[in-house]
């Protein structure tokens, strides 16, 4: 229980200074540089996925994408 205490307290100590932080002009452009990188990490890895979810859909064939309900017509 000790330890959840810590923990709890770690992240509010985190909260805290990142709030300072962003108080200052140094801060808000590092936030931001964070959140544009972190946008740009999301984006490749859902291009990604889209990318090799159409080609295992493609290499499948037809009927593959309903879960081959069309097939047992």
């Amino acid at each position: 229980m000790k330890s959840v205490l810590w923990f709890v307290a770690g992240i509010a100590a985190g909260f805290v200074v990142a709030h300072q932080v962003n108080q200052t002009t140094e801060g808000r452009r590092f936030f931001a540089s964070i959140d544009a990188k972190a946008k740009a990490f999301g984006q490749a890895i859902a291009e990604g996925y889209h990318e090799r979810d159409a080609e295992l859909r493609a290499a499948a064939g037809p009927g593959a994408a309903d879960g081959g309900a069309s097939a047992e017509r």
